[in-house]
């Protein structure tokens, strides 16, 4: 059984006199670099010269510096970049300044698992993964929680890695709900796998299926769009707050019979299965780590491809004029979503 810690495990004086760069101010860079300071770490936030994120960091509150010159000033670098740059990143502008007895942090292990990045032997190499978007993790420590967190120690130099990533998990507000145990390379499979078969690529795949088949039978575009995508989050949302069973619960007992006899007509379960586990061979032997590092080096034009096609699809124009016409539909803060 996986191990778990909670804020009473977390130390935050371990971060005490240490400088805290985040490289990136994306999704998750704003937050983890908002939740430290608020929890009174010393941060600063890495950008390229020029970013457009400079002046909202600074506005923030927050000091910002260029790549290379956080990387000088900081005793603990954490990436918050895309994965697909985050070892050109790395090696031009962080390397030369991870000096002993620093450490070098990751929110996910690609880099680390499929050997982009190899860190020097005498610094900490540590993970802080929020299972949830960057949004969520502030708007949850905002309101006094958090999002539960994955804390894994690649190389342990100083003795103290552990303690180190535990306290900047408190940091970020992840200890307030949980914090398990894991590794960079059973962090990165499993994220990949889920990401692709169930999350979004089957998640996406399978909303997308059904507003077609309706819309194809004749029913309304919006019709088909609430039944098939928007009513998910709502589904989501019960089974997060008590699982499957009480999410039947709260649904009728017609739609709980239909998830009974129909599910398994549209996802047979076993062949499925065996599909995943191809794409999970995939993911493990780097298959699908070497297709996506080619992809971004040669243009990605089958990702930009796919990227246009679904902006065109008439799933999201219809969803697209509907939610402008919902109560929420003017609110773009999502760190101001409901959770």
């Amino acid at each position: 059984m996986a191990k778990m810690y909670y804020e009473k495990d977390c130390d935050l004086s371990y971060l005490k006199g240490k400088k805290i760069a985040i490289i990136g101010y994306g999704s998750q860079g704003h937050a983890h670099a908002l939740n430290l300071k608020d929890s009174g770490c010393d941060v600063c936030v890495g950008l390229r010269e020029g970013s457009r994120n400079w002046a909202a960091a600074e506005g923030a509150g927050l000091a910002v510096k260029t790549v290379p010159a956080a990387a000088e000033w900081a005793d603990i670098v954490m990436i918050l970049i895309n994965d697909e740059v985050q070892a050109e990143v790395y090696h031009r502008d962080i390397a030369p300044y991870m000096t002993e007895g620093k450490a070098l942090a990751f929110a996910h292990g690609f880099n680390i698992r499929y050997q982009q990045i190899v860190p020097p032997a005498g610094v900490d190499v540590f993970m802080a993964a929020p299972k949830g978007p960057g949004h969520t993790v502030r708007s949850t420590y905002v309101a006094g929680k958090g999002v539960p967190c994955l804390v894994a120690v690649e190389q342990d130099a100083t003795g103290h890695a552990y303690q180190i990533a535990l306290a900047y998990i408190a940091g970020i507000g992840g200890a307030r709900a949980g914090v398990m145990e894991t590794t960079f390379h059973d962090e990165t499979e499993t994220d990949l796998f889920g990401e692709q078969t169930v999350l979004c690529g089957g998640v996406v795949d399978l909303m997308r299926c059904g507003f077609e088949v309706l819309v194809e039978a004749g029913y309304e575009p919006e019709n088909a769009y609430f039944e098939c995508i928007h009513e998910m989050k709502l589904i989501i949302d019960l089974i997060n707050k008590g699982g499957v069973a009480a999410m039947n619960f709260s649904i009728s007992d017609t739609a709980e019979f239909g998830e009974y006899v129909s599910g398994p007509r549209v996802i047979p379960h076993e062949e499925t299965k065996e599909r995943m586990r191809a794409v999970l061979s995939d993911i493990q032997d780097g298959t699908f780590a070497g297709k996506w590092i080619a992809e971004n080096k040669n243009g990605r034009t089958f990702f930009n491809s796919k990227r246009q096609q679904l902006k065109k699809h008439q799933m999201e124009i219809v969803g697209g004029e509907l939610r402008k016409n919902m109560i929420w539909g003017g609110d773009s803060d999502l760190d101001t979503a409901s959770n």
